[in-house]
């Protein structure tokens, strides 16, 4: 039995075994006597023993260390307990790592008649069936966390156990009972209403926290709590506390088995001298409205959210929408007790911005007759982090379906452009069908284009960036921009005098310029002026702008300015979502904005945009200055050129699992005179080059196929043939298919659609 002793503390208790000092002493003591027979002892016997003595002594030396630092844990133990939870109301102990009892408080001594156990298991061993795992699962949660916290349901009650660790390796654990909230559910704890659970007799079953501090005490019943009786729901009732009477505006709300909720909200004098009670003074926003739709009462906090100076003659259908079904419909059930008691997410109809509300609705009664109560909280954060989310997700999905199309367009326009350059090959100037030939090359051309902007919108387009001046760019595109915005519209440019170069597709870039002065246009039906002007911007930090963050550094902007229409703030955010537009049908596709979103961003850029309604639009995009300096390759002579575009002889694996595109690559490089070996899938490339004599230079593979890919058969390939070149064709982009692999060596990417001359020189240039 381990002994404890009292300190000075009163009502206090602190344990300390002292066991273990006991049976040290009682080892040494017995060493000691053993010593005089030990000595009498043989040499080698007595070595023997001395050495056992030795390792006794070890012990019983560790063994008092333990001991002085178990007491020394049991007197921090005390000193905490004597500053922090001595008078605290809440049954407390402090244990070691094994659950031993250092010490408790008078409450814990008064909660627990096992409080005289040695462990905190045995202790509450009468509370709950088994101890041991809850402690045990606690203790683990607060050695990682620091603390941790448990309700548990027992027989008896609920029972709240918390645990925090100390320094020194200490527990504090606290023991609460949560008393029974009848009817009302916990969440009533957290309502800033007072708020009261009365029964069929009038007995006050649960009050909450709120009621509690409105009221001084806790009341047994309703006779206790009200002078007048019955209680008046709707009415103002004079409340009896602890301080003196109060006028309260009362609610209530029928509950099953004739138990019932009061919501007591208090009036100030003045207010209800000026006929104002009830809810201006509540902290949160509320709405009365009728079954039928109506909107009889809003505190100030509501009008202010909704965004409106009162709520005069107006339901509640006309200040939300988007609940999915008609409003009156969830009224009128939610009046009836039919609707679930749920928290529903609007949309409020305001123009100057977009916000959204969780609303959730009460039933309660008024002279007999059923009134809602609607307590609103704004949602708006909420909302838009869920519509980020799903946005996210619907671009993914169109971006796949976007660059999925592209690919099999890519593989039509490529055999029908081949095919036109075989034709063209037969027929020259003077004949009757080069003009139809040339007609069907050149919307290949356009529709390739389209093609271009499709993978452009999924940020999947293969760019050819160059070193640029974005001077020069629109100095190139002033004629043709001068044509689109017409007679009606001035255009004009103004350039930084210090301008830096950057790095981009210039293809693409123009196509950026010209969606944006075109939809400037637009935005002025009437006329008006567009600027472009372009700033080198130097950052010193971060900016933060629409959930993006430009890093520091130097920035080449571009700001397209108008003065039209502009975009309402509520539309201003979706500008950039594909297939949106605020145009009218048939006046634009709601591509446009989003492709250039996605070909800025591919370029490593940033684009924003600022409106104001009736004053116009700015769109400003960002680019990172290219820091390397571009080094001036010399131009390569005609007869270079000349030279180059020789084709010698050479052996071709061609693979691809279009038999179009196969068919035109193949007469292609016949006719340039190489031998070309034909595989419609990469499983026959690989038992065509199970051939020890076969002998092949250039690999032109399809890079998707179905079975294995381009990729995975040319690297099985190159393990017995490592010098062979290797020319990838695909109708997606470079880089958008095996982004985890390993480079090829010795290979280059050739995008689809291309032309005979293309695909022969880029043969060419593998082999030489």
């Amino acid at each position: 039995m381990i002994g404890r002793r009292e300190t000075s503390v009163p009502e206090l208790r602190v344990y300390a075994p002292e066991h273990a000092r006991l049976a040290a002493t009682l080892l040494l003591a017995v060493m000691l006597m053993l010593a005089p027979w030990l000595l009498a002892l043989p040499e080698w016997m007595g070595r023997g023993f001395v050495m056992v003595g030795l390792t006794l002594v070890a012990v019983a030396g560790l063994m008092l260390l333990q001991t002085r630092l178990r007491l020394n844990a049991r007197a921090m133990a005390a000193e905490l307990l004597t500053g922090f939870i001595e008078k605290d109301a809440t049954p407390s102990f402090v244990t070691d790592d094994d659950g031993m009892i250092h010490a408790c408080n008078a409450a814990a001594v008064k909660r627990f008649q096992d409080a005289s156990k040695e462990t905190l298991a045995g202790t509450l061993r009468s509370v709950l069936a088994n101890p041991s795992a809850v402690l045990f699962r606690l203790q683990n949660r607060a050695r990682v966390d620091g603390a941790a916290r448990e309700d548990i349901v027992t027989r008896r009650g609920h029972v709240r156990l918390a645990v925090h660790q100390m320094n020194g390796g200490s527990y504090l654990w606290r023991v609460e009972d949560i008393l029974e909230r009848a009817g009302s559910g916990r969440g009533a704890e957290a309502v800033a209403v007072p708020m009261i659970t009365v029964g069929r007799t009038g007995a006050v079953l649960f009050m909450n926290e709120a009621a509690r501090g409105l009221i001084g005490e806790r009341a047994k019943s309703t006779d206790r709590l009200f002078p007048s009786l019955p209680v008046l729901p709707g009415k103002i009732n004079t409340l009896s506390t602890k301080s003196g009477p109060v006028q309260v505006l009362v609610s209530e709300k029928n509950r099953t088995q004739g138990r019932s909720e009061l919501y007591m909200m208090e009036v100030d004098e003045k207010e209800l001298a000026a006929g104002q009670a009830g809810f201006e003074s509540l902290p949160v926003p509320f709405l009365k409205v009728a079954p039928s739709g109506e909107i009889l009462t809003a505190n100030k906090m509501a009008l202010r959210l909704l965004g409106i100076d009162s709520c005069g003659n107006r339901k509640l259908g006309q200040l939300m929408e988007g609940l999915g079904r008609p409003m009156s419909d969830w009224l009128r059930d939610t009046a009836d007790g039919l609707a679930p008691n749920k928290s529903e997410f609007l949309r409020v109809a305001r123009r100057d911005k977009e916000v959204f509300v969780q609303i959730t609705l009460t039933r309660i009664l008024e002279e007999g007759a059923p009134v809602l109560i609607a307590v609103l909280n704004d949602a708006t954060e909420l909302k838009t982090l869920e519509a980020q989310f799903v946005q996210s997700q619907k671009m993914q999905a169109i971006g796949q379906l976007a660059g999925g199309v592209a690919h099999d367009f890519n593989n039509l326009l490529t055999a029908i452009a081949g095919h036109c350059d075989l034709l063209l090959l037969r027929h020259d100037q003077g004949d009757q069908d080069y003009g139809d030939l040339i007609q069907i090359h050149e919307n290949a051309n356009r529709a390739a284009a389209l093609v271009s902007q499709l993978l452009a919108f999924s940020r999947k387009q293969t760019l050819q960036p160059e070193v640029l001046d974005v001077r020069d760019t629109l100095s190139d595109l002033t004629h043709l921009l001068n044509r689109l915005v017409g007679e009606k519209v001035t255009l004009t440019l103004s350039h930084d005098p210090v301008m830096k170069a950057i790095r981009a597709d210039k293809r693409q870039l123009e196509q950026v310029l010209m969606n944006l002065v075109v939809n400037a246009r637009d935005a002025m039906p009437q006329g008006g002026e567009i600027r472009v002007e372009t700033e080198v911007l130097s950052l010193d930090g971060p900016l933060e702008r629409d959930r993006a963050t430009v890093p520091e550094g130097d920035w080449v902007t571009v700001k397209v300015s108008d003065e039209g229409v502009g975009i309402a703030p509520d539309k201003l955010q979706k500008v950039f979502e594909p297939f949106y537009t605020t145009k009218r049908t048939g006046e634009g596709t709601g591509l446009g904005l989003s492709t250039a979103y996605g070909i800025i961003k591919q370029t490593g850029g940033y684009i924003f945009v600022d409106s104001v309604k009736g004053h116009g639009t700015q769109f400003t995009l960002f680019f990172p200055v290219y820091k390397q300096q571009p080094q001036l390759q010399p131009a390569a002579r005609s007869e270079d050129k000349a030279a180059a575009a020789k084709h010698g002889e050479g052996v071709v694996l061609l693979v691809e699992d279009e038999a179009p595109v196969r068919a035109f690559a193949s007469r292609a490089l016949r006719m340039r005179g190489y031998t070309v070996l034909e595989a419609e899938s990469a499983e026959d490339a690989l038992r065509t080059l199970e051939d020890p004599g076969l002998t092949v230079d250039v690999f032109v593979t399809d890079v998707v196929m179905p079975g294995m890919d381009g990729p995975s058969w040319v690297r099985e390939a190159l393990k017995e043939r490592p010098e062979t070149r290797v020319v990838f064709v695909s109708g997606y982009a470079e880089g958008a298919f095996g982004e985890a692999e390993p480079m090829v060596p010795n290979s280059v990417f050739l995008p689809k659609p291309f032309s005979l001359n293309q695909l022969t020189e880029t043969v060419h240039a593998q082999l030489h």
